[in-house]
Parts: structure tokens; C-alpha cells; sequence
């Protein structure tokens, strides 16, 4: 594995991150002032805290679970545990849980919490519509999800926004029996807009972090397979296959589209919230490290 570091990628990853930080200092800062308190934001924080580190452990388990993947034998699909054996080894990794999902819509995901506990689920039309480098492609991009530790990330990226989340949602009741103090009811209505804010703010800039994370994920998998063509030819075969599939099969897997290597379409409004960039220039930026490649 070796190529040339994309120091602008990185620095629209840690600007991003950087923002996210901030965001969230200013956010438990008026969590404090205006509606729970310092030892009560500490409890509750480790509460949600609590749960989310129970479902981030066993992340592989529930995703695969959601998604109804079935973890598969070398014996059933020789050629695919062939292919992530061999790939792992290339990107320096053990070699994940490998599960199949039948369904017609030509996708693949990672998960797990760390590098010893992943996962790479495919489907069976991703299979059946991609020849064997294209496939080859595929995994090593899911395989640079796991190599980037990208569950990890997403989930602390994600872990205030969805407590913002919860504010705006249930500020009311989460509130109630805070707001009679110093700052008054006014004190909840604050901090709930206050949520509102900064869960729409966290929100953009998670969808922007996941994006980015998308383009080192191809540039990982250019690594690993030497050939960016292979994942290229890949992304523009399923986005393709996409526009055949039935919009009942497209609907029904929709509110996975962070976990594939292309995002379900769902409109202007999905495409302008997607947490992946545009087919177009992922291909654009493959076919330029193949010409690096080729120097």
C-alpha cells in the first residue's frame, strides 16, 4: 500500500472535525447555563453515553442484523472469502466477518468497532452485476473503511448531534423540571432552540465528514488493488443497476445509505443531504490516481 497523501482531503477532515469540536463545547456550555446543569448534564451524558458505547460494541452484530445479512461460509461463497482473505492481507488486516444480503439492489457496507471485530456484507445483485476485479474493488474499498476506522469516527462525530437531537425532540419533558430556576421556562426554550441549531449545523458537517471519509475510502482501495480503474468501472455499474431496481426494493433499504458504497437516490433533497459524494467525481478522482499510478 502506498500512494501520494491528499493533504487537501485531510484538511477539509480535520477543518471539519475542528468545527464539530467547537460546536459542541458551545453546545454543552449552554446545556449547562440554561437547562440541566453541570452534574445533570454530566449524568445524563454518561447515561446516552452508556448506551451508545453497548450499541457501537456490538455494531457488526445489530447492523448485520438490521440489514438482514447472513454471515456466510467459505464453503457456500468460496471466490468472495477467497477475495476478502487476500485483500486483507494486502491492507494489513484480519480478515473480517463475511455475510451476504439477498436482495436485487447491487450494494456493499462495513461495520464493526474496530479491526478485529468488522464485518463486509454484499448483496447478491452487487455480485451478479460486477465481474470479478470490479468486485475485487468493492470489498477493498469497504476494507479501507475498516483500515480508516471509519465506525469509530462517524460514532463520535455523531454522539452530541444525537443528544441535540433529543433535546429538540423531548425538550419539553427533559426540561420540565428545570426550568423553574434561575433562568425560567425562557432557560428551556433557549436550550431547546439552541438544539435545534446545533443539530442542523452538526448535521451538514457530519454529512460533509462522511463524504470526505468516501473519497479516502477510494483512495485506500486504489491502494490496495493497484487499480482505481476496477473501483471506477465498479461505481458507474451500480449506480446504473440502481436506476432498475424497483423504487418499493429502493425504499426499503434507504435509511441504510451511510453504511453503502452508494447512497440509495431519494430526490434533490437526499442527493443535497447524501453522505456520499457524486458518482461522477469519485470516478474522476479514481481515474486521476490511476494516472499517478501510471507516472
Amino acid at each position: 500500500m502506498n500512494w501520494q497523501a491528499d493533504w487537501g482531503l485531510r484538511f477539509r477532515m480535520f477543518l471539519t472535525m475542528f468545527l464539530l469540536f467547537a460546536l459542541y463545547i458551545v453546545f454543552a456550555g449552554v446545556l449547562t447555563a440554561y437547562l440541566v446543569g453541570g452534574a445533570n448534564l454530566l449524568v445524563f451524558g454518561m447515561l446516552f453515553g452508556g448506551m451508545s458505547l453497548v450499541q457501537y460494541y456490538f455494531s457488526d452484530t445489530l447492523t448485520l442484523r438490521s440489514m438482514g445479512a447472513r454471515k456466510v461460509s467459505a464453503d457456500e461463497y468460496p471466490q468472495l472469502h477467497a477475495s476478502i482473505e487476500r485483500l486483507s492481507q494486502q491492507a494489513d488486516l484480519p480478515k473480517p466477518k463475511v455475510a451476504v444480503i439477498d436482495s436485487d439492489v447491487p450494494n456493499a457496507f462495513a461495520t464493526g468497532r474496530n479491526q478485529k471485530n468488522a464485518a463486509v456484507a454484499v448483496t447478491t445483485g452487487l455480485l451478479r452485476s460486477l465481474d470479478q476485479e470490479e468486485v475485487d474493488g468493492v470489498l477493498a474499498h469497504e476494507l479501507a473503511h475498516v483500515k480508516n476506522r471509519d465506525m469509530m469516527v462517524m460514532t463520535i462525530a455523531s454522539f452530541l448531534s444525537t443528544i441535540a437531537f433529543m433535546i429538540v425532540r423531548w425538550g419539553a419533558f427533559f426540561g420540565g423540571g428545570h426550568g423553574r430556576g434561575r433562568q425560567g421556562g425562557g432557560g428551556v426554550v433557549v436550550a431547546i432552540l439552541v438544539s435545534l441549531i446545533v443539530w442542523i449545523i452538526s448535521y451538514l458537517l457530519i454529512r460533509a465528514l462522511s463524504r470526505y471519509r468516501e473519497y479516502a475510502a477510494d483512495r485506500g482501495a486504489a491502494a490496495i488493488t493497484g487499480n482505481p480503474t476496477a473501483l471506477a468501472s465498479a461505481l458507474l455499474k451500480i449506480s446504473g443497476e440502481m436506476d432498475k431496481v424497483p423504487k418499493d426494493d429502493l425504499r426499503e433499504e434507504a435509511e441504510m445509505n451511510a453504511f453503502f458504497i452508494i447512497p440509495i437516490k431519494s430526490g434533490v433533497v437526499g442527493r443535497l443531504f447524501s453522505t456520499h459524494p457524486p458518482t461522477e467525481r469519485r470516478v474522476e478522482q479514481l481515474r486521476e490516481l490511476e494516472r499517478e499510478m501510471t507516472v
